[in-house]
């Protein structure tokens, strides 16, 4: 599974021009934490319970008694063991300048995929890419 934020270029090369000569390093960086704020907004989100447009659908029956057995709440959270959401990590590749926010462990990520399929949080809407653009040139103008 993967998700974009689409930066567009006219508004970085502007940016650029404002900022004069910017070291890829620096952009690393704000790529860096910008990722890793983008998966505290899917956490923030998902613990909410919501997906990435909607609510999360509710439970089965089944599935609220086996939680409510577990001394867990029955409000939709994908949040059982706190593996899943816990193995979400990111990393950035500097040479094309692109970061990823990925799932660490293979058993973790065929779960997400699945709780995907039925409760779609992974990713972004577009008030949140919005809000992580804004980020990223907040954190660029800063450094």
């Amino acid at each position: 599974m993967k998700t974009d934020v689409v930066i567009d270029t006219r508004e970085v090369d502007r940016l650029f021009a404002r900022l004069g000569k910017q070291t890829s390093k620096s952009i690393a960086k704000a790529l860096a934490a910008v990722s890793e704020r983008g998966i505290q907004v899917i956490l923030d989100r998902t613990a909410k319970g919501k997906g990435i447009n909607a609510p999360f659908r509710s439970y089965t029956p089944a599935y609220k008694l086996f939680r409510q057995e577990k001394g867990r709440g029955i409000r939709p959270n994908l949040n059982f063991s706190g593996r899943m959401l816990g193995s979400m990590t990111s990393k950035v590749d500097r040479p094309n300048l692109t970061a990823d926010i990925y799932f660490s462990r293979a058993n973790e990520a065929l779960k997400a995929m699945g709780n995907n399929q039925s409760r779609p949080f992974f990713g972004f809407n577009t008030r949140e890419k919005n809000y992580l653009r804004r980020w990223f040139y907040k954190y660029l103008e800063i450094k």
